[in-house]
């Protein structure tokens, strides 16, 4: 009897501590409302082949006037002007090889998108276009070598951006050091923890471990997140328990290939790419 009470006293308390990591905030409805039920364009409403490319103006103005939500990306420039733009390094949208982050926003402002016309823009620009027509999630981009001072000044000028924004926003990241300065700095302001699956983050480099903890959300103390943005994998046991006890769920990234139709029955919202749904489904 006594070995059995051990072990259940041991379960117990492994149970408490995987609620303790794993939980989403609680009695926070109200402010997850003007969100749900809408599809989000990713990165903009952008073209396969780029020619009205991701993360540009008129992307998010194409966005804005078809009554869609916006998804987008934001991290700084070396002179630490606050940008809109996906990827790590300059390579793929630019032609330029580098990190973002070691170039001033002098020259990062005059290179091409794809080769259009159209260049990064700056998030106050992104903002400006935009004027408050549609909500948007917003994804402070990070990397695991960034300080904490860092992050606190990327995090700040984030929602110094966003105070003129006459509309509903929301801030999500992959890095629940985020997600938690956001729940210190704007604890009235919606904020998501971005995960992928296991075999996503193993994939671009992660240890197993590292992998699994991050698919299974178990940065979620640091920020305690309203939504989990979810990738096209099936819910692993974290999600699912995070949705059984409030939290929203959303989809990323929707494509024209996969059942748009039971996303929008399964997910909260959804972000979606390179099709034309309807921009609320609830």
């Amino acid at each position: 009897m006594l070995g059995l009470s051990i072990v259940l006293i041991c379960a117990a308390v492994l149970c408490a501590a995987v609620l303790f990591l794993v939980c989403p905030a609680f009695g926070r409805k109200a402010l997850r409302e003007p969100f749900a039920g809408r599809n989000y364009a990713h990165r903009g409403l952008f073209s396969k082949d780029q020619a009205t490319p991701e993360n540009s103006i008129p992307a998010f103005e194409a966005a804005s006037s078809a009554g869609y939500g916006i998804e987008l990306d934001v991290q700084f420039t070396s002179d630490r002007k606050l940008i809109v733009f996906h990827d790590d390094t300059l390579d793929r949208m630019t032609g330029v090889q580098g990190w973002v982050h070691d170039f001033p926003w002098e020259q990062v402002s005059a290179m091409s998108l794809a080769g259009t016309g159209y260049h990064p823009p700056l998030f106050s620009q992104v903002l400006e276009t935009v004027g408050g027509r549609v909500p948007l999630i917003v994804e402070i981009k990070s990397r695991q070598e960034y300080d904490g001072a860092y992050l606190d000044d990327l995090c700040r000028a984030t929602l110094d951006a966003l105070k003129n924004y006459d509309g509903a926003y929301c801030i999500e990241s992959f890095d629940p050091r985020v997600v938690g300065r956001i729940r210190k700095m704007a604890p009235g302001v919606l904020r998501g923890q971005l995960a992928d699956c296991s075999q996503g983050y193993c994939c671009d480099g992660a240890h197993p471990i590292h992998a699994f903890a991050m698919s299974h959300c178990l940065g979620n103390f640091l920020g305690r997140p309203d939504f989990i943005a979810w990738c096209p994998e099936p819910r692993n046991w974290a999600v699912r328990l995070n949705a059984a006890l409030g939290a929203m769920i959303v989809n990323w990234t929707a494509l024209p290939e996969h059942d748009t139709a039971k996303l929008e029955r399964e997910y909260d919202a959804v972000i979606f790419q390179w099709y034309s749904p309807e921009p609320r489904y609830r």
